[in-house]
């Protein structure tokens, strides 16, 4: 049984890991950086976040598990974040620990901070946080961290948001390219889409992308990042270095 407990008692036995999902430029398949996803080795099997992370939200263990994943991030791949420049590295935040202090305290304590202009902090739509977490965000470009909202769904509320927190980057559900694949698909379901980008600054990932027709879709609107199985599953640290370096 999954709990708050065994929760924290696997994150002090080290049973928690990291894998990096790609992102890619998809006009020339070109990686730019990735994400950063948590993973929990629980005996003989792999547990998703979904099936965890919203058990810890709201908690004190959901900072403490952050805090984990930027001196992960930092150990894994703060020597490939050093060496290269064009490059970023997303690291998902929950909302409630966003203007606290501790969010940066463990950024320097971990040496990211010298490469922060090359780290994203992601926040979904779902969880948009409080005047802290508010203030925090529309401050972060002073410090060179991009922002980026995850999860999107293009409907107005979610447009709204646009308005309240300055992003860098918006990622778009990956339900999306899921409709992409049913046969009554409309190119003109994409058009919003494409308006975004062509009438914002804003740099569009599309999630979940698993064929060559979605990736066609998206450079025929004018989308130019993506992530999904179509270009590589998330992998090691050491996998994706190997990854970065043959798709250059």
């Amino acid at each position: 049984m999954i709990n708050f407990n065994t929760i924290k008692a696997a994150l002090g036995n080290g049973e928690f890991f990291l894998e990096y999902l790609p992102t890619v430029a998809i006009e020339r398949n070109r990686c730019i950086g990735a994400e950063a996803l948590i993973r929990w080795r629980r005996q003989s099997e792999v547990v998703l976040p979904e099936s965890f992370i919203p058990i810890v939200e709201n908690t004190p263990l959901s900072g403490v598990i952050t805090y984990w994943v930027i001196d992960t991030v930092a150990q894994e791949l703060g020597d490939w974040l050093r060496a290269n420049d064009g490059i970023q590295l997303s690291i998902n935040v929950p909302p409630e620990v966003l203007g606290r202090g501790g969010l940066e305290y463990a950024a320097r304590k971990s040496g990211l901070m010298d490469v922060a202009n090359k780290l994203v902090l992601e926040v979904t739509e779902r969880g948009i946080p409080d005047k802290l977490g508010l203030d925090a965000l529309n401050l972060a470009g002073g410090t060179g961290v991009r922002i980026a909202l995850d999860d999107f769904g293009m409907d107005d509320a979610n447009l709204v948001l646009l308005s309240r927190i300055k992003v860098d980057i918006v990622k778009i559900h990956k339900s999306f390219a899921e409709q992409m694949l049913d046969k009554n698909w409309s190119t003109t379901k994409i058009h919003g889409l494409s308006a975004l980008v062509r009438t914002t600054n804003l740099d569009v990932i599309v999630e979940g992308i698993e064929t060559p027709a979605q990736v066609e879709i998206l450079r025929e609107a004018g989308i130019k990042f993506a992530q999904g199985w179509y270009f590589s599953p998330s992998i090691s640290a050491k996998a994706f270095e190997a990854y970065f370096y043959a798709h250059q």
